[in-house]
């Protein structure tokens, strides 16, 4: 048990393992499945869910550790943080959120509400779909933020492209406010993704 759990990739793999066994075993229970729409559904929401999850525990370790935390290290120290641990954490951050938005819409292109929640039920006046389309608006603004502002800024700031000290600074506050924003948006963007499983 100790090897397993020491290896990160063992855990990992074990884990989906086990999420297999369950997910055959339970279909099984349920009178079995066909690769339908339904199971497509399904694994897109579960993808979905799965990569949420990293993406917006990601931002809160930023806000809520990492950056309030920062001017408590020592200097000498800030630049593991910055080298090593930042660079991994925003790998998984971005593509975490890129994953979050094409698993949403495949899951709302797969459900036949895509349109209607994009318009956010406009004309057709279903308030789940103005629910989880207001959420996925609210989703893109904040992956257009991880990839095209905070990304980019944050290259800078910790050093994996050349800028000067004072760009450097003004890049590092500027991805800060804006996984900030990210992390104010976060909040209602759940709760209209949760809100619209229990509307009609």
């Amino acid at each position: 048990m100790i090897n397993l759990l020491s290896s990160l990739s063992k855990t990992i793999h074990t884990s989906i393992a086990i999420a297999i066994i369950l997910f055959l075993g339970l279909f099984y229970l349920n009178g079995g499945f066909s690769f339908d729409t339904l199971f497509w559904s399904w694994i897109a929401r579960y993808t979905h869910v799965l990569v949420g999850i990293m993406w917006i525990g990601l931002l809160w370790y930023f806000n809520f550790v990492q950056i309030p935390n920062m001017g408590k290290i020592p200097d000498e120290q800030k630049p593991a943080i910055g080298k090593v641990i930042a660079p991994a954490a925003l790998f998984y951050f971005r593509w975490a959120a890129a994953f979050t938005v094409i698993s949403g819409l495949i899951l709302a292109g797969l459900n036949g509400y895509l349109h209607d929640a994009m318009t956010l039920s406009i004309g057709s006046g279903v308030p789940k779909h103005t629910a989880i389309g207001i959420g996925m608006w609210l989703g893109l603004i904040m992956a257009f933020n991880v990839w095209f502002v905070i990304w980019p800024n944050q290259k800078r700031a910790l050093g994996i492209v050349e800028a000067d000290p004072d760009l450097k600074a003004k890049s590092a506050k500027t991805a800060m406010l804006f996984s900030r924003t990210n992390t104010l948006l976060s909040i209602p963007m759940l709760l209209t993704m949760v809100i619209a499983q229990n509307l009609y």
